[in-house]
This record gives C-alpha cells, sequence and structure tokens, in this order.
C-alpha cells in the first residue's frame, strides 16, 4: 500500500503539467501565426479587424501602425494588431448590400409588434 501512495503525488504531477504544457505550446503556435500575418501585410490586402471591420490595407510601412481604407477615400490609422485576419475578396460578402439589405428588412419603428401564438 505504501508504494502505490508513494507513486500516486508524481503521476498526479504529470496529468496536470502535460495539459499545461499542451496548451502552452498551442497559444505560443497562434501567437506566432498572428504576427507573422501582421508582418505580411501588403497594400492592397483586405482584412478584418478584431471589431469586425472590413477594409483595404493602404500603407503597410510603419511597424506599429497599418493604414485601412474602409470605404472609397476614407483612410484611417489603425495599430496593428486590431488586424484578425486576411480575408478573401473573392468570397467576401460585399458588406453595402448586406447593410442596405438588414435596413430593408428591418421593420418600422411605428409599426405595431407581431401577435405571438398563445400556444404552447
Amino acid at each position: 500500500m505504501g508504494n502505490l501512495s508513494s507513486l500516486m503525488f508524481p503521476l498526479l504531477l504529470v496529468l496536470l503539467a502535460v495539459p499545461l504544457f499542451l496548451s502552452a505550446r498551442k497559444q505560443k503556435k497562434a501567437a506566432a501565426e498572428q504576427q507573422a500575418l501582421l508582418k505580411s501585410l501588403v497594400p492592397g490586402d483586405r482584412v478584418m479587424t478584431t471589431s469586425g471591420l472590413y477594409a483595404t490595407v493602404a500603407d503597410a510601412s510603419d511597424d506599429e501602425t497599418i493604414d485601412l481604407e474602409i470605404a472609397d477615400g476614407v483612410v484611417t490609422t489603425w495599430l496593428r494588431p486590431a488586424i484578425r485576419e486576411k480575408v478573401n475578396p473573392t468570397t467576401d460578402v460585399d458588406e453595402t448590400d448586406a447593410v442596405v439589405d438588414d435596413v430593408e428588412d428591418a421593420p418600422a419603428a411605428d409599426a405595431e409588434p407581431a401577435q405571438q401564438d398563445s400556444k404552447k
């Protein structure tokens, strides 16, 4: 019985240490991929920010900031870490069409709410 209890503590440490090691390794890999993405941005790339804004890279010459064109002729400056991902322009949905569709589908503010079915 004494032999089993002396092995229990080291086994418990191993069982706790392995998941911690694997998660730290995964986070380090994700951070390295994000840094590579930020360094690879060039003017003309289509990106999405962490806040969900789609834009086109206008100037990427500064190491800390990046200029994004959010509409024709409207260029804003962002910190590089605000870029979440590069977006493929061929599969990207035209945001202006999506916004117009949402506005057209929205009920009027003065419209009466629809009657709910009382069956439950």
